[in-house]
């Protein structure tokens, strides 16, 4: 076939047998060479695409691969998936040899917290400090595929490890009752298989004769182990991965897997793919001057023919609403000229810092939507419909049942659901089996008559999953169980839950339509393996995202806010090196996210975890000083009320950055005593020089504030109607305190806000 590829891309795609480590950085077309590579085998060495194996990180990976490889081959003939999905495909193949049965479900973080407590619970624990270090323990466990007794000769010296041990061990008999495995189950149950069962062995590996690995450097030591196993027959690895982006350490990921890729695979050919097609050249030289300040990694150098572009700009503001008015401007101006929303992307450590953005945004009204936070498939009423459709598909999951067998309310209390466990842990029986039997308990006639009504109905709901889709299955579920009629009134958390449920029907139709003839475990599977990034959509909005939810995407204009040290990076890596150098690698993923764009900010104050403290600028910009033009670093100075009683010396830390409260609007400038920021560009400036700029106003078709007056009566597009009743600034710079019925007094921008003056 003919490839469109460069020359760095295309030495590797032709290389096709034995092991071979591809060094792609940021913007490199990886996944072009991945897909060149699977197309070649496949077109023009007559591989056959069963025996073909490519791994991704994310179910959006995959899909865009299998979308990418349609040209030369039916992709559901070959091996598309995600590690996780991988191991379950093979899991449920072997299930027999591992104890379990081809339904077994798979359990989410909150699905195996749940067990944890009830195992805690039954092992005569009750503090919750000790709950909360036991938890700790089994995820640690499981992250590094230990069995408890390996776990507990290796961490001896911990607190709390014999509760942990206990724990940890009641919890594999749980899951294994229920015919359960949870995330890291998945892996490890496959290791174990691979490892141990010899005729299995022989038949994937002997079947995958060309192994693809994406994002090489976020496997751990049990990917790893898999991995090689599978490669073990015919040694035809392609791992393609970037040393620079291992950013999850913190879950298991070892990045010396890619580092040290040759002391596994002695023959290994490597190769660098350092031509970027994402980003301008300025934007580039910031990446590399940064993750240059690394010592544990490959190197190398980005480079782009698309010339340098705007340099990116430093800013900084007194307080985090004046952060996030600073990027609300310049998203409102850009949009102006002909930005679209879904152009922009906040980008942040930690997803504690949106509330500042959710907050000038609505303002403002710019469309906005959150990711590295609270998923839509984590909602309860989500989970609760989950949970019943587990139940249907795995009567063993009595996590499942137990959780809905008083949703919606039924009479059914906590009480009756231990001895409902009780009963199922002394017949060696399913919590669904103990409902069936509840006759046999001693409980009072009314609450038997509750269970048996609930037990018929998950009889009636397995019977109709053998008979309908998965689609009409979830449509009676939420009618027939009241789920939804639950939430009848008119509260704004009700409304939110319908539509919730709603738009919940809405993805199990739309999976029904692209999966016709899937099984309900086939449905349960891909939602249980839903990652960050799969949510996201191509809907008209600026993203408020953590670094680590945004990881393979890209953005015309990117806002990297926060920097500030014990935020970007942690406190927990300062005194830590290998620690912050993955901070510095996180640091490295956020900037190359950019295409043309590049705005790095930070706050001298910030009010988060319950007060307001001076921040200090994070050393990661420090070590850009030559490339930001930075001044030096100042304390920060609060903004004082000045319309009330003068010198009153209160503080005024809210609102409009420098605009706290009820103060004068602060102005830009060296000597200001309170000045509200000061944007820096970067370039090849001296150090010494920096450049006070205030905040940018839109830039053409300015909005006309002449009309506004103490008393104008207004209507604000999503606080609705309000009265003016005070005023600061002029033209551009004019804010305006609006009293509004709905939510009080608001300082809003009068040239930015969606103001309409009412006659």
């Amino acid at each position: 076939m003919e490839f469109s590829l460069n020359e760095e891309q295309r030495l590797p795609v032709l290389d096709t047998e034995g092991a071979v480590l591809v060094l792609a950085g940021a913007g490199s077309g990886k996944t072009r060479v991945l897909t060149a590579r699977i197309e070649h085998l496949v077109a023009d060495l007559g591989v056959p695409p069963e025996c073909i194996l490519a791994i991704t990180f994310t179910n959006k990976a995959a899909g865009e691969m299998k979308e990418r490889l349609r040209g030369v081959a039916d992709p559901r003939s070959m091996w598309v998936c995600t590690i996780h999905s991988m191991c379950v495909r093979i899991l449920r193949m072997f299930a027999e040899r591992r104890g379990l049965t081809e339904n077994f479900s798979i359990y989410s973080e909150q699905e195996r917290n749940a067990v944890v407590k009830q195992a805690f619970k039954e092992c005569g624990y009750e503090d919750e400090g000790t709950l909360k270090s036991v938890r700790f323990h089994i995820s640690n466990a499981k992250m590094l595929g230990l069995s408890p007794d390996a776990y507990a000769a290796q961490f001896s010296y911990e607190t709390c490890i014999d509760a942990a041990v206990k724990v940890y061990r009641r919890y594999i008999a749980h899951l294994k009752a229920y015919n359960a495995l949870d995330f890291d189950d998945l892996l490890t149950e496959t290791r174990e298989l691979l490892s141990g069962d010899r005729e299995a062995l022989e038949y994937l590996a002997g079947r995958f004769r060309y192994i693809h690995v994406d994002e090489f450097q976020d496997t751990n030591a049990v990917q790893f182990e898999i991995i090689k196993l599978l490669a073990s027959v015919h040694g035809n690895l392609f791992a393609v991965g970037d040393d620079d982006q291992s950013i999850y350490g913190w879950r298991g990921a070892k990045i010396e897997n890619i580092l040290h890729f040759e002391r596994s695979f002695p023959a290994a050919k490597v190769y660098k793919l350092q031509r970027n097609y994402r980003s301008t050249g300025a934007i580039l030289a910031l990446a590399n001057a940064s993750i240059a300040h690394n010592s544990f990694r490959k190197g190398k150098r980005l480079w782009t023919e698309a010339g340098e572009g705007e340099r990116p700009v430093y800013f900084e503001a007194d307080e985090e609403a004046g952060e996030a008015l600073y990027c609300a401007r310049i998203v409102s101006g850009l949009v102006r000229e002909g930005y679209k929303l879904s152009d922009f992307a906040v980008l942040m450590r930690i997803n504690a810092l949106t509330r500042a953005y959710e907050q000038e945004f609505t303002k403002y009204g710019i469309p906005y939507k959150v990711f590295g936070g609270f998923k839509f498939y984590e909602r309860k009423e989500i989970k609760d419909v989950l949970a019943y459709l587990r139940a249907v598909a795995n009567p063993f999951d009595s996590e499942a049942v137990a959780r809905i067998v008083n949703v919606p309310r039924r009479g059914i209390g906590e009480k009756t659901v231990q001895a409902l466990f009780g009963y199922a842990e002394r017949e060696d029986l399913s919590v669904y089996d103990a409902v069936l039997d509840c006759d046999e308990l001693p409980l009072a006639a009314g609450t038997r008559q509750k269970l048996h009504a609930f037990g018929d109905y998950i009889k009636e709901l397995v019977a109709l999953s053998q008979t309908v889709p998965v689609n009409d299955l979830v449509r009676h579920l939420i009618q027939s169980s009241g789920m939804y009629a639950q939430y009848a009134d008119n509260s704004d958390e009700s409304v939110t839950k319908r539509a919730n449920l709603d738009e919940f029907q809405n993805s199990v139709d739309e999976y029904v339509r692209m999966n016709e003839g899937s099984a309900l475990s086939d449905y349960l599977q891909q939602i249980t393996l839903y990652s960050d990034t799969d949510e996201m959509d191509e809907g008209e909005y600026v993203t408020l995202a953590t670094i680590h939810a945004v990881k393979g995407l890209e953005f015309r204009a990117v806002f990297l806010v926060g920097l500030e040290d014990n935020i970007m990076p942690t406190s927990r890596a300062l005194d830590d090196p290998r620690s912050l150098e993955e901070e510095r690698r996180l640091m490295y993923v956020a900037i190359t996210r950019a295409k043309e764009r590049l705005w790095l900010t930070r706050s001298r104050s910030r009010y988060l975890y319950g007060r307001r403290e001076p921040t200090l600028r994070s050393r990661f910009v420090e070590e850009l000083r030559s490339e930001l033009s930075l001044p030096e670093e100042r304390a920060y100075r609060p903004a004082y009320d000045r319309f009330s009683g003068g010198g009153s010396g209160r503080r005024t830390y809210g609102g409009y950055g420098g605009y706290g409260g009820q103060s004068e609007p602060v102005r830009v400038g060296r000597a200001e005593g309170t000045t509200y920021g000061t944007t820096y560009g970067s370039g090849r400036a001296p150090a010494t020089t920096f450049r006070p700029a205030p905040l940018p106003s839109p830039p053409a078709e300015r909005k006309d504030t002449s009309g506004f007056s103490v008393g104008t009566r207004v209507r604000h597009a999503r606080f609705g109607e309000g009265e003016v009743i005070a005023m600061r600034g002029a033209a551009s710079n004019l804010i305006v305190t609006v009293r509004f019925a709905s939510v009080g007094n608001k300082d809003l921008a009068a040239a930015l806000a969606p103001l309409e003056i009412l006659e």
